[in-house]
C-alpha cells in the first residue's frame, strides 16, 4: 500500500484517461479520505489530498498550495531568459 506525503497509507480505487486525454487516479486513505492525482497533456499536475489540502502545479513555473486549514501559497518562477 502506497503512502502520500503525509504519512497516511492509501489505496488507488480507480484511475483512467478522461476526454481531454489527461490521466487521474481516485485514491482513499486508511481513514477514509478520499482525494485525487490529475497528470494533464500541457504539463501542469494537480492534487486533492486524502487530509483536505491541494497541490497545484501549472508546469511552467508556478505553483499553488493549499492547507487543509484553507491557507493558500503560491510561487512563480520569475526567471527571465537572456
Amino acid at each position: 500500500m502506497p503512502t502520500d506525503n503525509y504519512g497516511e497509507n492509501y489505496d488507488v480505487t480507480s484511475r483512467g484517461v478522461n476526454d481531454q486525454g489527461n490521466s487521474y487516479d481516485h485514491r482513499v486513505s486508511e481513514s477514509g479520505g478520499h482525494g485525487y492525482h490529475y497528470s494533464n497533456n500541457d504539463g501542469s499536475y494537480y492534487y486533492s489530498n486524502t487530509n483536505g489540502s491541494t497541490y497545484y502545479n501549472s508546469g511552467t513555473g508556478h505553483s499553488s498550495y493549499t492547507s487543509p486549514s484553507g491557507n493558500t501559497y503560491t510561487s512563480t518562477n520569475t526567471t527571465s531568459k537572456k
